[in-house]
Protein backbone atom coordinates (compact mmCIF):
# COMPACT_ATOMS: atom_id res chain seq x y z
CA UNK A 1 0.00 0.00 0.00
CA UNK A 2 1.75 3.16 -0.85
CA UNK A 3 1.32 6.26 1.97
CA UNK A 4 2.43 9.19 -0.02
CA UNK A 5 2.64 9.59 -3.82
CA UNK A 6 5.09 12.45 -4.47
CA UNK A 7 4.20 12.79 -7.75
CA UNK A 8 0.97 14.31 -8.98
CA UNK A 9 -0.47 17.50 -11.53
CA UNK A 10 -3.37 19.24 -11.37
CA UNK A 11 -4.86 21.34 -14.15
CA UNK A 12 -2.37 24.22 -13.36
CA UNK A 13 -0.21 22.29 -15.40
CA UNK A 14 -1.18 19.43 -17.68
CA UNK A 15 -3.12 17.33 -15.32
CA UNK A 16 -6.95 16.68 -14.95
CA UNK A 17 -7.80 17.38 -11.32
CA UNK A 18 -8.24 20.24 -9.35
CA UNK A 19 -6.62 20.86 -6.19
CA UNK A 20 -10.41 20.03 -4.49
CA UNK A 21 -10.25 16.98 -5.78
CA UNK A 22 -7.49 15.50 -5.04
CA UNK A 23 -8.48 14.87 -1.46
CA UNK A 24 -11.09 12.18 -2.80
CA UNK A 25 -8.55 11.07 -5.59
CA UNK A 26 -6.39 10.14 -2.09
CA UNK A 27 -8.97 8.71 -0.38
CA UNK A 28 -9.84 6.55 -3.18
CA UNK A 29 -6.40 4.73 -3.77
CA UNK A 30 -5.94 4.34 0.52
CA UNK A 31 -2.98 7.24 -0.22
CA UNK A 32 -2.50 9.81 3.02
CA UNK A 33 -0.22 12.54 1.79
CA UNK A 34 0.43 13.62 -2.29
CA UNK A 35 2.72 15.99 -3.66
CA UNK A 36 0.97 18.62 -6.03
CA UNK A 37 4.30 18.75 -8.55
CA UNK A 38 2.93 20.82 -11.83
CA UNK A 39 5.05 21.35 -14.13
CA UNK A 40 7.27 24.80 -13.98
CA UNK A 41 4.81 25.66 -11.48
CA UNK A 42 4.08 26.26 -7.83
CA UNK A 43 0.19 25.88 -7.14
CA UNK A 44 -1.12 29.32 -5.76
CA UNK A 45 -4.02 27.63 -3.68
CA UNK A 46 -1.30 26.08 -1.53
CA UNK A 47 -0.48 28.41 1.62
CA UNK A 48 2.10 26.41 3.11
CA UNK A 49 4.67 24.07 2.37
CA UNK A 50 3.18 21.39 3.54
CA UNK A 51 -0.77 21.68 4.55
CA UNK A 52 -3.75 19.39 5.28
CA UNK A 53 -6.84 19.45 3.13
CA UNK A 54 -9.97 17.19 3.98
CA UNK A 55 -7.70 15.08 6.30
CA UNK A 56 -4.78 14.42 3.61
CA UNK A 57 -1.47 15.76 4.01
CA UNK A 58 -0.83 17.72 0.57
CA UNK A 59 2.85 18.96 -0.24
CA UNK A 60 3.32 21.99 -1.98
CA UNK A 61 5.84 21.03 -4.62
CA UNK A 62 7.13 21.23 -8.34
CA UNK A 63 8.36 20.05 -11.23
CA UNK A 64 11.08 21.69 -12.88
CA UNK A 65 12.69 20.91 -16.57
CA UNK A 66 16.26 21.53 -16.57
CA UNK A 67 18.93 21.27 -19.36
CA UNK A 68 22.05 19.00 -18.50
CA UNK A 69 24.41 18.38 -20.97
CA UNK A 70 22.75 16.64 -24.24
CA UNK A 71 19.55 15.48 -22.48
CA UNK A 72 17.11 17.34 -20.45
CA UNK A 73 16.14 15.93 -16.99
CA UNK A 74 13.39 16.91 -14.86
CA UNK A 75 14.16 18.44 -11.05
CA UNK A 76 10.93 17.02 -8.09
CA UNK A 77 11.03 20.31 -5.85
CA UNK A 78 9.46 19.30 -2.27
CA UNK A 79 8.23 21.68 0.67
CA UNK A 80 8.20 24.73 -1.58
CA UNK A 81 8.83 28.12 0.08
CA UNK A 82 9.13 30.73 -3.35
CA UNK A 83 12.29 32.96 -3.06
CA UNK A 84 11.99 35.84 -5.42
CA UNK A 85 14.62 34.31 -7.77
CA UNK A 86 12.36 31.45 -7.91
CA UNK A 87 9.32 33.43 -9.07
CA UNK A 88 11.41 35.23 -11.74
CA UNK A 89 12.39 32.10 -13.34
CA UNK A 90 9.27 30.52 -13.37
CA UNK A 91 7.42 33.58 -14.94
CA UNK A 92 10.02 33.69 -17.30
CA UNK A 93 9.15 29.72 -17.94
CA UNK A 94 5.87 30.38 -18.27
CA UNK A 95 5.98 33.32 -21.38
CA UNK A 96 8.50 30.50 -22.85
CA UNK A 97 5.27 27.81 -22.37
CA UNK A 98 3.12 30.24 -23.83
CA UNK A 99 5.34 31.01 -26.60
CA UNK A 100 6.27 27.54 -27.35
CA UNK A 101 2.26 26.51 -27.01
CA UNK A 102 1.43 28.91 -28.91
CA UNK A 103 3.77 27.95 -31.76
CA UNK A 104 3.36 24.30 -31.94
CA UNK A 105 -0.49 24.74 -31.99
CA UNK A 106 -0.53 27.09 -35.21
CA UNK A 107 2.37 24.00 -36.86
CA UNK A 108 -0.55 21.51 -35.95
CA UNK A 109 -3.41 23.85 -37.65
CA UNK A 110 -1.15 24.37 -40.68
CA UNK A 111 -0.24 20.53 -41.33
CA UNK A 112 -4.00 19.44 -40.63
CA UNK A 113 -5.81 22.38 -42.16
CA UNK A 114 -8.10 22.62 -39.03
CA UNK A 115 -8.93 24.82 -35.92
CA UNK A 116 -8.01 23.15 -32.78
CA UNK A 117 -10.35 23.96 -29.30
CA UNK A 118 -7.47 24.65 -27.23
CA UNK A 119 -6.71 27.71 -24.63
CA UNK A 120 -2.94 28.77 -24.86
CA UNK A 121 -2.24 29.96 -21.57
CA UNK A 122 0.09 29.53 -18.82
CA UNK A 123 0.59 26.36 -17.69
CA UNK A 124 -0.32 25.27 -21.30
CA UNK A 125 2.06 21.59 -22.22
CA UNK A 126 1.91 19.22 -25.52
CA UNK A 127 -0.84 17.26 -22.99
CA UNK A 128 -3.29 20.28 -23.55
CA UNK A 129 -2.69 20.25 -27.52
CA UNK A 130 -2.88 16.74 -27.46
CA UNK A 131 -6.32 15.99 -26.35
CA UNK A 132 -7.33 18.84 -28.24
CA UNK A 133 -5.97 16.93 -31.37
CA UNK A 134 -7.83 14.11 -30.05
CA UNK A 135 -10.98 15.63 -29.22
CA UNK A 136 -11.33 17.29 -33.16
CA UNK A 137 -13.58 15.28 -35.47
CA UNK A 138 -11.36 15.77 -38.41
CA UNK A 139 -8.14 15.03 -36.64
CA UNK A 140 -7.23 11.40 -37.88
CA UNK A 141 -4.87 11.13 -34.60
CA UNK A 142 -5.79 10.18 -30.90
CA UNK A 143 -4.21 11.04 -27.96
CA UNK A 144 -1.02 9.06 -28.47
CA UNK A 145 -1.06 9.19 -32.32
CA UNK A 146 -0.47 13.52 -31.78
CA UNK A 147 2.66 12.56 -30.10
CA UNK A 148 3.35 10.17 -32.18
CA UNK A 149 2.57 11.90 -35.57
CA UNK A 150 2.88 15.74 -34.40
CA UNK A 151 4.14 16.93 -31.75
CA UNK A 152 6.58 14.38 -30.07
CA UNK A 153 9.99 15.19 -29.93
CA UNK A 154 11.93 15.31 -33.76
CA UNK A 155 8.24 15.90 -35.30
CA UNK A 156 7.28 17.95 -37.59
CA UNK A 157 5.31 20.07 -35.39
CA UNK A 158 7.37 20.01 -32.08
CA UNK A 159 8.91 23.27 -31.16
CA UNK A 160 11.99 23.13 -28.37
CA UNK A 161 11.09 24.89 -24.96
CA UNK A 162 13.97 27.24 -23.47
CA UNK A 163 14.49 25.40 -20.60
CA UNK A 164 16.67 26.61 -17.38
CA UNK A 165 20.32 25.01 -16.94
CA UNK A 166 20.99 22.40 -14.48
CA UNK A 167 23.29 24.21 -12.01
CA UNK A 168 20.90 27.28 -11.85
CA UNK A 169 17.65 25.24 -11.41
CA UNK A 170 19.03 23.30 -8.65
CA UNK A 171 21.03 26.25 -7.07
CA UNK A 172 16.91 27.53 -7.27
CA UNK A 173 15.08 24.80 -5.69
CA UNK A 174 17.83 24.39 -3.16
CA UNK A 175 16.98 27.67 -2.02
CA UNK A 176 13.14 27.25 -1.86
CA UNK A 177 12.41 23.78 -0.98
CA UNK A 178 13.00 21.47 1.68
CA UNK A 179 14.17 18.33 -0.67
CA UNK A 180 15.29 18.78 -4.30
CA UNK A 181 15.33 14.82 -6.29
CA UNK A 182 16.15 13.40 -9.92
CA UNK A 183 12.75 12.24 -11.73
CA UNK A 184 12.26 9.06 -13.37
CA UNK A 185 15.73 8.67 -13.47
CA UNK A 186 15.42 5.45 -16.02
CA UNK A 187 13.15 7.57 -18.43
CA UNK A 188 15.78 9.70 -19.87
CA UNK A 189 18.09 8.50 -22.91
CA UNK A 190 20.90 8.47 -21.06
CA UNK A 191 19.60 7.71 -17.51
CA UNK A 192 23.26 6.82 -16.20
CA UNK A 193 24.49 10.76 -16.93
CA UNK A 194 21.03 11.79 -15.45
CA UNK A 195 21.74 9.66 -12.42
CA UNK A 196 25.27 10.94 -11.95
CA UNK A 197 23.51 14.54 -11.09
CA UNK A 198 21.99 13.44 -8.13
CA UNK A 199 25.65 13.56 -6.43
CA UNK A 200 24.43 17.27 -6.60
CA UNK A 201 21.02 16.45 -5.30
CA UNK A 202 19.35 15.45 -1.83
CA UNK A 203 16.87 12.61 -3.20
CA UNK A 204 16.32 10.13 -6.40
CA UNK A 205 12.74 8.60 -7.21
CA UNK A 206 13.05 5.29 -6.77
CA UNK A 207 9.92 4.33 -7.39
CA UNK A 208 7.61 5.11 -10.41
CA UNK A 209 5.85 3.62 -12.70
CA UNK A 210 7.85 2.70 -16.24
CA UNK A 211 5.33 0.75 -17.56
CA UNK A 212 8.06 -1.69 -18.66
CA UNK A 213 10.53 -4.08 -17.26
CA UNK A 214 13.38 -1.78 -15.54
CA UNK A 215 16.99 -2.48 -14.25
CA UNK A 216 16.26 -0.48 -10.64
CA UNK A 217 19.94 -1.19 -9.82
CA UNK A 218 22.04 1.82 -10.91
CA UNK A 219 18.91 4.14 -8.79
CA UNK A 220 20.18 1.90 -5.61
CA UNK A 221 23.41 2.44 -6.29
CA UNK A 222 22.98 6.09 -6.54
CA UNK A 223 21.14 5.92 -3.34
CA UNK A 224 24.38 4.12 -2.16
CA UNK A 225 27.15 5.82 -3.53
CA UNK A 226 25.53 9.53 -2.66
CA UNK A 227 23.27 8.99 0.46
CA UNK A 228 19.94 10.00 -1.15
CA UNK A 229 17.23 10.48 0.23
CA UNK A 230 14.31 7.99 -1.55
CA UNK A 231 10.78 9.74 -3.38
CA UNK A 232 8.91 7.87 -5.44
CA UNK A 233 5.63 8.55 -6.90
CA UNK A 234 2.62 7.90 -9.42
CA UNK A 235 3.38 11.14 -12.36
CA UNK A 236 -0.53 11.20 -12.17
CA UNK A 237 -2.10 13.35 -14.91
CA UNK A 238 -5.32 12.00 -14.22
CA UNK A 239 -7.27 11.16 -11.07
CA UNK A 240 -5.44 7.88 -10.44
CA UNK A 241 -3.19 7.73 -7.30
CA UNK A 242 -0.93 5.50 -5.58
CA UNK A 243 0.19 3.70 -8.60
CA UNK A 244 4.11 4.62 -7.01
CA UNK A 245 5.12 6.31 -3.95
CA UNK A 246 6.22 5.54 -0.56
CA UNK A 247 5.61 3.65 2.86
CA UNK A 248 4.98 5.49 6.01
CA UNK A 249 8.63 4.81 7.26
CA UNK A 250 9.76 5.70 3.90
CA UNK A 251 8.09 9.14 3.53
CA UNK A 252 9.15 9.70 7.49
CA UNK A 253 12.27 10.41 6.56
CA UNK A 254 10.57 12.90 3.65
CA UNK A 255 8.55 14.71 5.71
CA UNK A 256 11.18 15.51 8.45
CA UNK A 257 13.41 17.40 5.85
CA UNK A 258 9.94 19.01 4.48
CA UNK A 259 8.15 20.49 7.81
Amino acid sequence: MVYADLHAHTRRSDGEMTLSEVPDAAREAGVSVVAITDHDRIHPDLDAPVTERDGVTVVRGIELRVSAGDQRVDLLGYGVSATPELERELDRLQRDRVERGRAIVENVEDRLGLTLDVDVSEGIGRPHIARAIDAHPDAPQDYEGAFDELIGSGCDCFVARDVTPFERGRDLLTGACGLVSLAHPLRYPDPASALALTADLDAVERFYPYGRQVDTTPVERAVDEHDLVVTGGSDAHDHTLGVAGLSADAYRVVGERIG
